[in-house]
């Protein structure tokens, strides 16, 4: 899995004599060299650790002139030649040698990179020059390579320049079995085509074949894939000899859906890529006669063919676990082959292609790489860099940083518990101590080491996370979590002596798979991880040859052979492993198998060990238990390269398969001794394709030996932008990382943030139990979990699967039964119910779990949690009151509208003593739809209760409706209705006597309660002010007016007093919002008021605050006199 990281990097090219064409037409990287060839010119690179252009070649303009430019390009497997066929099908050929002039990067350590020379070797024009025929790609193996012609034939020239000639392929017609039945013989080859390979293309004119326009070699496979203009795809085998008898080229059938625009094949995997004109890329499985497998598109994600264009380029990783798309219109992702996407430079905008359109020609591309499309990619041979040529452009290459999660695959084994990215120069931790905010901690490798042994190539972490293992090129360093401090060989000649094929931990020892070059063997070494020198090696085992997979189980480690050779050997070791003392390790064999099988070859397999009890077990060393306690393991499960995982029993060598589309997967039984382990009951979790699978044992006295001991539980879903990394037990969820985009305004890319992310497992867990009548089990694990982040959301999916599946079966019970009702059928359910009753978030889930499922089906989810009345009840007494009012809508559904009608009246009055006016509105609106005919109330109640329940539980943006209350339904008084607006204008009063003015408007705004038409009855009532003065000093206490909303809640009481018109109030809300135009206003009409105003405001000093304003007003009011006597 690759995830990117950091800013994009550039690396500039030089402008070439052929400004027109900006494009550029070829890029590989080999051997740690990078190759651009452009139209008039191409660069050599070094991809290593340093990006340094190491040579060129620039053709002179009459070269252009007489020879065309340069179209088409291949590189030899070897590094050594350069081929490039010229727009006027001139072919040239070039090589590359380096020089001894060392390049000189800095520091005190030479750089190992040389300038190289560029020389051309051979021009000569291809004999069908004067065919007016087009190429295709070129393809190469070591001694040939191979082009595609538009008239439909296949070219093969060797890489000493010899034209070996041509075999034409008719455009294939399918039938039944997608087998051609009719293909032509080849035409010529050998010398014969030497002579006229031109004359031998004219003799197959008379046929009329479609133009092939790419061609995609998959060496290793035997197999040639020819891409027609028409979309078709044909797979071909080729010889073992490979392209030198082109006549051995075969065409077998037709793959894709036709309309393919571009191929790659994997070659690991077997898996055959193919893009299409829809932006959709198609994959196929090459072991099983080429049947689809599936398709991945940016179509859930908003954009349509039209925003990305059709697919234009397919770059697998090195290790063939994920590949990377590029469009011709925008941007590229790079996808795991389950479909997982991985990372994107597209930016996500919406969930729909209206709202993340295609980006117009004169939009800012601010904060977007190739945002005009990608033309070619190619990755590292490290899988570190993904180069990119944006369409259209020729100055420059945009090279994106990845990291390689640490997945447990081939001899380097990692714990679940710490989950590892490791880059080219460094290691990217997950800090999992708080899952309530899991961050990335980027570290840094010593300088000191990686000058010498970049990259860094395998990484391993200890059983319990605090130590990690890196070895890049040469040696090993470690790292302690704890202490955060690196441990590395003193001797630096010891570190170059070791090249390490895979690391493993081994309690407090690490376990180096090594190569020695001299004597081209592998070896297992032994070091102490408190000191890391030749005098600490505990101990040195030979290998049989390169290892293929290995893992390690508390004293037992596995190594297994190609084809399928198992070894396990035994570890003992006497004495303590301590920084003072070196103890003695012995190596044993204690079985050998070898399995014959035609299947493809394991990447990765773990022990499946037996559970022990847990005070035996020890973390810290080997010796801590007899031998006899700890059992050698007789199980451990295969990953296979095409994803297929199978149990092995080691006793007998008998293979059982057990699911497909498998990516990765963690071994959890016996792996941890803590007791708060939450996933103890657990055997082992995949993910892959189907996401995330969780398998458990049998029940049974010796359940590890039962045939069907498996269970699988397949209802754990994870999104497919997160890709899982490791589990935490004590908290029992998975650790998966995302792509996040941060958009800087000082830089022209965005930077690539992994991000992790948490996913609980927890409800798996707990209905595996439940299912098995393990309640007390169940308990204590839930116990254990209730304080652990996401508790109540795992409570809520518990039930909601487990009733849904009740329903399901309930269903099919009643087609099969005639509607009987098994006795059973609700077993499990009240078992859940009777779980999540013993925690206080019991109330909130089941009300929850009700809202996301058809109210037609709430009668059986209450009959197993209880009734809705006394459910409602108990949140009422504990003031749990929008708990509560969630419960309204199914009291209305099970028990009858008069039932939900008191309640919402009771929790209504509740409501409003609290203050919960947003609350207490919603409950307004419910009783007032409820007042109306009882099955109108009852269908809308139904088609509303999602948004009403919704709103109680989660915070709405949707817009209320106001409740009006001067409409005729309202004015009728029901009963209800009186009840209603009775305890509203107690409220209201009750708000206007204390003068609590804030809670006044935002009960008015929360239940719309009419204010004006309240204001006007109780002028005289509870409204009245007794006297101005101790009406502004009171009211100016209750509201702070220095507070913003404060000011609001003012202004909003005296528009609604200037619509009744009542002076008292105006008075004084103007005075301490100082509004002096409403005063003016209303002063100029009623001068007597206006002279008992001033001398109130003047002879109080706790109003001397208002002087200003009453000096202000006495002008207006003078000049506004003065003004009158004029006229």
């Amino acid at each position: 899995m690759y995830m990117a990281y950091g800013w994009p990097q550039v690396i500039p090219l030089e402008q070439g004599l052929c400004p027109s064409s900006q494009r550029i037409i070829y890029v590989k990287v080999i051997n740690g060299l990078l190759l651009v060839v452009s139209p008039s010119h191409f660069e050599l690179w070094s991809s290593s650790q340093h990006k340094v252009r190491l040579g060129k070649y620039k053709r002179d303009g009459d070269s252009l002139r007489r020879e065309g430019e340069n179209s088409q390009a291949v590189w030899s497997p070897d590094a050594k030649l350069i081929a490039v066929m010229t727009t006027s099908l001139y072919l040239h050929l070039f090589k590359v040698q380096f020089s001894e002039k060392r390049v000189q990067i800095g520091g005190k350590q030479p750089s190992g990179l040389y300038f190289a020379t560029i020389s051309l070797l051979l021009s000569e024009q291809v004999p069908f020059a004067d065919m007016n025929l087009s190429v295709s790609n070129m393809v190469s193996d070591n001694r040939h390579m191979l082009l595609g012609l538009s008239d439909g034939s296949l070219y093969s020239i060797s890489w000493k320049g010899e034209f070996c000639g041509a075999i034409g392929l008719d455009h294939p017609i399918r039938n039944d079995s997608d087998k051609v039945t009719d293909l032509p013989h080849p035409i010529s080859n050998g010398i014969a085509a030497i002579v006229n390979p031109g004359a031998l293309i004219s003799q197959q004119n008379s046929i009329k074949r479609l133009a092939i326009v790419q061609l995609e070699l998959c060496f290793p496979m035997r197999l040639l894939f020819v891409l027609y203009a028409d979309g078709q795809l044909m797979l071909c085998s080729v010889s073992k000899r490979g392209l030198k008898q082109v006549e051995s080229i075969r065409a077998e059938k037709h793959v894709g859906s036709g309309d393919a625009v571009c191929t790659s094949v994997a070659s690991e995997q077997q898996i055959l890529a193919v893009g299409t004109r829809r932006g959709v890329v198609e994959l196929y499985d090459l072991a099983d006669s080429a049947s689809f497998i599936r398709a991945v598109s940016l179509f859930d994600w908003g954009y349509s063919v039209e925003d990305t264009g059709p697919v234009t380029c397919i770059a697998w990783t090195p290790d063939n676990s994920s590949f990377a798309v590029g469009w011709k219109y925008r941007g590229l992702t790079v996808w795991s082959v389950s479909g997982c996407r991985l990372m994107s430079t597209i930016r996500q905008i919406g969930l729909s292609s209206l709202s993340s359109p295609r980006r117009k020609p004169n939009q800012d591309s601010r904060g977007e790489p190739l945002v005009t499309g990608v033309s070619l990619m190619q990755w590292d041979e490290f899988g570190y860099r993904l180069y990119a040529i944006e369409e259209g452009s020729s100055d420059r290459v945009l090279s994106f940083s990845f990291g390689k999660c640490c997945l447990n695959r081939g001899v380097s084994g990692m714990t679940y518990v710490r989950q590892v990215i490791y880059g080219e120069d460094r290691l990217l931790v997950v800090q999992s101590e708080d899952t309530n905010e899991l961050k990335i901690l980027h570290l840094n490798l010593p300088v000191s080491y990686l000058s010498q042994n970049w990259p860094v190539q395998h990484v391993a972490a200890s059983k319990d996370g605090m130590y990690l293992a890196v070895a890049g090129l040469h040696g090993l360093i470690l790292y302690d979590m704890r202490l955060k401090k690196w441990r590395v060989f003193g001797d630096i000649s010891q570190e170059q002596k070791i090249q390490c094929k895979g690391l493993l931990w081994l309690g407090k020892i690490v376990v180096v798979c090594n190569y020695d070059d001299p004597s081209n063997t592998y070896e297992l070494l032994f070091y102490p991880r408190c000191h890391l020198d030749q005098s600490s090696l505990l101990c040195r085992k030979l290998l049989l040859t390169k290892p293929m997979v290995m893992d390690v189980y508390e004293n037992y480690i596995l190594v297994t052979y190609r084809p399928f050779d198992i070894h396990i050997f035994h570890v003992k070791l006497s004495g303590e492993l301590t920084p003072s003392s070196t103890p003695d390790l012995q190596l044993s064999t204690v079985r050998e198998l070898s399995i014959m099988t035609a299947k493809s070859h394991p990447a990765a397999m773990r022990f499946i060990p037996d559970q022990l009890p847990r005070e035996c077990a020890s973390t810290d060393h080997l010796s801590s238990c007899s031998d006899g306690l700890v059992r050698e393991p007789s199980r451990c499960l295969i990953l296979r390269a095409n994803g297929e995982l199978s149990l092995l029993d080691l006793d007998d060598g008998r293979e059982r398969e057990l699911t497909d589309s498998v990516e990765l997967f963690w071994v959890t039984c016996g792996q941890s001794k803590e007791t708060t382990n939450l996933i103890e009951e657990v055997s082992w979790l995949d993910y892959g394709h189907r996401g995330m699978q969780v398998w458990y044992p049998s029940p049974g006295v010796e359940s590890f030996k039962q045939e069907d001991f498996l269970q699988l539980d397949p209802e754990l879903e994870f999104d497919r932008e997160v890709y899982p990394l490791g589990l935490l037990p004590n908290v029992g969820v998975v650790v998966g990382v995302s792509q996040r985009m941060s958009f800087p305004a000082c830089t022209e890319f965005p930077c690539f943030e992994p991000s992790p992310q948490a996913q609980t497992i927890l409800h798996c867990l707990l209905r595996h139990l439940l299912q098995r009548n393990k309640s007390q089990e169940a308990l204590r694990l839930a116990e254990l979990s209730a304080e652990k982040p996401h508790f109540s959301h795992c409570l809520e999916w518990l039930l909601f699967t487990v009733f849904d599946a009740e329903i399901s079966r309930q269903n099919i019970s009643k087609h099969r039964n005639n509607g009987l009702k098994s006795a059973t059928s609700f077993t499990l359910l009240e078992k859940t119910c009777d779980l999540i009753r013993n925690f206080p978030e019991y109330f909130d889930v089941v009300v929850s779990v009700a809202r996301k499922t058809d109210g037609r089906h709430w009668a059986d989810l209450f009959s197993a949690a209880g009734r809705s009345t006394e459910l409602f009840e108990e949140c009422f007494q504990r003031r749990w009151y929008r708990t509560a009012a969630c419960y309204i809508l199914v009291i209305a559904k099970l028990e009858g509208p008069a039932v939900s009608q008191y309640s919402a009246l009771r929790l209504l009055q509740a409501t409003l003593d609290e203050s919960l006016y947003e609350l207490a509105g919603e409950l307004v609106r419910f009783l007032l739809r409820s007042g109306r005919d009882y099955e109108q109330a009852s269908s809308d109640s139904d088609r509303l209760s999602p948004r009403f329940l919704g709103y109680f539980l989660f915070r709405s943006n949707y817009k209320r409706q106001s409740a009006d209350y001067r409409s005729p339904s309202f004015k009728e008084q029901s009963a209800h209705v009186t009840s209603v607006k009775n305890i509203l204008e107690n409220h209201a009063s009750y708000l206007m006597s204390g003068k609590e003015l804030s809670k006044l408007v935002a009960f008015v705004k929360g239940t719309q309660f009419d204010l004006v038409e309240y204001l006007q009855r109780e002028k005289d009532g509870s409204a009245r002010l007794e006297s101005f003065a101790t009406g502004l000093e009171l009211i100016g206490q209750k509201l702070q007016m220095s507070m913003l909303q404060s000011r609001l809640d003012a202004e909003f009481l005296l528009a609604h007093m200037c619509s009744v018109k009542f002076k008292e109030w105006i008075v004084v809300l103007a005075t301490l919002l100082r509004r002096s135009e409403v005063l003016f206003d209303l002063f100029r009409h009623d001068l007597r008021l206006w002279r008992a105003y001033s001398v109130t405001l003047q002879s109080y000093p706790a109003f001397f605050e208002y002087r200003d304003l009453v000096e202000a007003l006495e002008e207006k009011l003078a000049a506004y006199a003065n003004s009158e006597e004029k006229y």
